[in-house]
């Protein structure tokens, strides 16, 4: 991640505050707190991880915060396809074996 100078300066010196033990804490910490905030950014997050299929349906509904039925309805608006589980035995077990290697 690259910061301008004067941002950079600031989160390095968050540890010497006494506020957080480290700039770590303090980026997760607002990251969180930004996420909390704004509702309509964790549905665009969820979204565009389960759209490069960095998440589940099921992971994408926590981070948006929605119900199964509203979390289909919010990715199909937005002309996301829903991945559908394996429909044979033989899916499922390819599927296992790919996760496996």
């Amino acid at each position: 991640m690259t910061l301008p100078d004067m941002i950079k300066r600031e989160v390095d010196a968050i540890s010497e505050t006494g506020y957080y033990d480290s700039s770590s804490e303090f980026l997760r910490d607002a990251i969180r707190t930004i996420l909390r905030e704004r509702p309509e950014l964790r549905v665009a997050l969820a979204c565009e991880l389960y759209k490069e299929e960095e998440i589940s349906l099921g992971r994408a509904m926590e981070i948006a915060e929605k119900d199964i039925e509203s979390m289909k309805e919010i990715l199909e608006s937005r002309g996301i396809a829903i991945r559908r589980g394996s429909s044979t035995v033989e899916e499922m077990e390819e599927a296992v074996e790919e996760w496996q290697e």
